[in-house]
């Protein structure tokens, strides 16, 4: 067994190899295409709303969203028909899309997040009212969306994953500055609020591919368990990340009570009476930044603790994309995984 020096020698080493190693990129170029038409489509829905509403939607569908969801779509697409992808799994991605940026509305609105993307949210722009509405008017607008596929099973499937991000939503509001929040519970937060979208964009891209139910499957868990993932490095972003390289109001998540990973993590390590300060903390409400946490117990090990667990999450996302023939597409996917493994790194850097 190694003693502890010898593995914080190892993780040092570690963390220096890795930032020695070259920057990984997100495979956009092999879906470029089909992320235009996303955008195409996206514009098209937002001329479908009435012409006093139609500027604010899209402010928010050009501000918000990286197109991940939708290029999880293509990319499992490519990968089922080497390359080829179908104009319905395309208008997938961009129905999912839209219920992700619905909910990133409602999110920036609860977290009082000033910028995303680099733009003004919608609640700092134009307040919480309104803010509201848009949200709510996004979330109806994906589901009519998808009952245009004609397909009640995966009508069916978007309705029961935009559910789940709104339970999600629910469910982590509810336990802000709870400090019996256990790690399954934090787990089942986020698999609901971000990996839900994530399985349904592969699981249903699949779906329309004619894909086998075992594969069908397989891609879902695929989905989800990379979903969990990248939840799981933004709440570490969150706690190290730079705003202006994010694009994105940060440290929101320990000023809003939100007890993520690295802070459950810390929990768990402290002492009795580190962990009764914690509580007073945020029992008491009181602000929450990282020369506090700090001071209080171990940060730098609750953190690299949480990324292990991300890395352990991405090496089950790699057996799941066993199922796939080689070729690019499903190469692109695998990119997705080391690119994320990479990301988790960088916090610890």
């Amino acid at each position: 067994m190694k003693s502890q020096g010898d593995m914080s020698k190892i993780q040092t080493e570690d963390k220096m190899q890795a930032t020695e190693e070259a920057q990984p990129e997100f495979p956009f170029d092999l879906v470029r295409p089909h992320i235009e038409q996303v955008e195409e489509i996206i514009a098209e829905q937002a001329r479908a709303f009435d012409p006093g509403v139609e500027g604010y939607i899209s402010y928010i569908c050009e501000s918000a969203g990286k197109r991940i969801r939708p290029a999880l779509a293509a990319l499992t697409a490519g990968a089922l028909a080497d390359g080829k992808v179908l104009d319905s799994q395309v208008r997938l991605g961009a129905t999912l899309e839209l219920v992700h940026i619905a909910s990133l509305v409602h999110d920036d609105l609860m977290d009082e997040a000033d910028t995303r993307r680099g733009l003004m949210t919608a609640s700092t722009k134009w307040g919480s009212s309104l803010s509201v509405l848009l949200g709510d008017s996004l979330f109806s607008h994906a589901l009519m969306m998808a009952t245009e596929f004609d397909d009640i099973h995966l009508s069916r499937e978007v309705a029961r994953a935009s559910r789940e991000v709104c339970e999600g939503e629910i469910l982590q509001t509810q336990r802000r500055f709870d400090l019996e929040l256990s790690i399954p519970e934090y787990y089942h937060i986020i698999e609901l609020k971000t990996a839900a979208l994530f399985g349904a964009a592969t699981e249903l891209s699949a779906y329309l591919g004619g894909a086998s139910k075992e594969v069908q499957a397989a891609l879902k868990n695929f989905g989800r368990k990379l979903g969990t993932a990248y939840q799981l490095y933004d709440d570490c972003l969150d706690l190290v990340g730079d705003p202006e390289a994010a694009g994105k109001t940060l440290r929101t998540d320990l000023e809003k009570g939100k007890l993520t990973l690295p802070i459950l993590n810390l929990i768990g390590a402290a002492s009795d009476s580190q962990r009764e300060k914690l509580g007073r903390l945020l029992l008491e409400r009181e602000p929450l930044d990282l020369n506090v946490i700090a001071g209080i117990a171990d940060y730098e090990g609750a953190l690299e603790a949480a990324v292990g667990e991300g890395h352990r999450m991405l090496d089950e996302c790699r057996q799941d994309l066993i199922c796939l023939p080689s070729n690019e597409s499903s190469k692109a996917l695998g990119d997705i995984v080391d690119y994320l493994g990479w990301l988790f790194d960088s916090c610890l850097r």
